[in-house]
């Protein structure tokens, strides 16, 4: 493992980097996927076809969406494969060009082979991992400091997997440990690396993985950040990560619901609704939930619920309220998939209490949501903010624009050409 020092890379010049976002993505496709078995002896592994796609299609569609205007393909193994696949990029309204190496090269001779394709800053991306991206944000914390690279990290507070990264308060990696031994890392590299030319300096000779030969002395000498997401990542690296991929790129349509205030009228300041007669529907609330069944769209809700904590309520008076919010929305055609709530009180600091995002991720991770693609629906700042912080689409609610309309809206985007996934 190699920690941070904080003194300057030296073998690079500190400069400015432009205040004109990259353009242009490099996608490592090149390596054999062996850990994927009979899947990748006629494919190569960025065409294993999930939710009925080659993966790759998903992560130059996410490109897209984000701005980037050419992506560079490193290929290897079978690349006739993926050069006949996606052409000259015309299907994407992009350009797509590519560099091919041998299959049993590692990623820094790919790259090596490439720099006279890349633009001075670029995305670096691995043909096998997918996240919802927001690069406007990830460029803004890029270009407030001075580090030559900024990788992508899951903030993995679920445990999902082993951590290779200890990354600070500040975004700052302060170990990189590519065997993850060691026990204080606290994040996992994802990839989707900015990658700026001119700070890096002069590019590594020899055959290695690329953040091997590069990451550990920009670690050293603090030039190394790290855009942090606590959204779940999905990918093909393996067979074992198949199905929740799948799962994922189904795209399952979702709304994500506060309670009080969008179903139901909201109970006093410093009170809460305790029992199942207290709760009182909102004109048109069980009409959207229809709705939103007959579309086949998930219904999920998430509310704060810190009369738990004050002792004003148990976890059983909660339960029979939802009760109550189930059945009569069960009647009413609606079918309510899960509700999630925060029992712990304003000042407790736990992850899970609006705004905090806490909720809107675990539904995420339970389902396989995008959230990029999910709505979140509140009536207060406290919900736009929490939507803002898990990555999701906010509609808001009032007196004057209830969820019935917000429903109607959803169900009119659903026949327009973006779909209902691009809500």
């Amino acid at each position: 493992m190699v920690t941070a020092t904080g003194t300057p890379f030296p073998s690079a010049k500190v400069v400015s980097v432009t205040s004109i976002r990259p353009t242009q993505a490099v996608i490592l496709a090149g390596g054999l996927g062996t850990r994927l078995g009979e899947l990748t002896r006629e494919v190569p592994k960025p065409m294993v076809c999930v939710a009925g796609r080659p993966f790759l299609d998903y992560l130059l569609d996410l490109l897209v969406e984000q701005g980037f205007e050419r992506v560079t393909l490193l290929l290897g193994y079978r690349a006739e494969t993926v050069i006949k696949h996606v052409d000259d990029g015309r299907k994407w309204g992009i350009v797509i060009d590519h560099v091919v190496t041998p299959p049993d090269v590692q990623t820094l001779t790919r790259l090596r082979a490439a720099l006279p394709r890349l633009d001075p800053i670029v995305l670096m991306a691995y043909c096998d991992n997918y996240v919802p991206l927001d690069f406007p944000a990830m460029w803004d914390e890029f270009t407030s400091d001075d580090a030559a690279v900024q990788v992508t990290a899951y903030a993995n507070d679920d445990g999902f997997t082993r951590n290779n990264m200890l990354v600070d308060e500040r975004g700052r990696v302060m170990a990189y440990d590519p065997s993850r031994t060691s026990s204080d890392l606290n994040r996992v590299d994802l990839g989707f690396a900015i990658i700026d030319r001119q700070r890096l300096g002069p590019f590594p000779r020899g055959d290695l993985p690329f953040e091997h030969a590069v990451y550990s002395d920009l670690v050293r000498h603090g030039r190394l950040r790290a855009h942090v997401t606590s959204h779940r990542y999905y990918g093909v690296g393996s067979a074992s990560r198949l199905p929740a991929a799948e799962r994922f790129f189904s795209r399952c349509p979702a709304v994500i619901l506060d309670r009080d205030g969008v179903l139901n009228r909201r109970a006093g300041i410093g009170e809460y609704v305790t029992r199942p007669e207290e709760f009182v529907w909102l004109e048109g609330a069980r009409k959207a939930l229809r709705m939103f069944t007959l579309a086949g769209i998930r219904i999920l809700i998430v509310t704060n619920q810190a009369g738990i904590a004050r002792g004003i309520m148990t976890h059983s008076d909660l339960d029979a309220v939802h009760g109550k919010l189930l059945s009569e929305a069960a009647a009413a055609g609606g079918t309510i998939d899960r509700i999630y709530h925060c029992p712990h009180g304003w000042d407790d600091g736990c992850k899970c209490r609006k705004p905090a995002p806490g909720m809107l991720l675990q539904a995420q991770r339970d389902f396989d949501l995008d959230l990029s693609r999910t709505v979140f629906v509140g009536d207060t700042e406290v919900d736009r903010q929490a939507a803002i912080a898990a990555g999701c689409k906010y509609r808001h609610v009032d007196a004057r624009h209830e969820l019935r309309d917000v429903a109607e809206e959803l169900m009119n985007r659903e026949h327009t050409d973006e779909g209902v996934g691009d809500w």
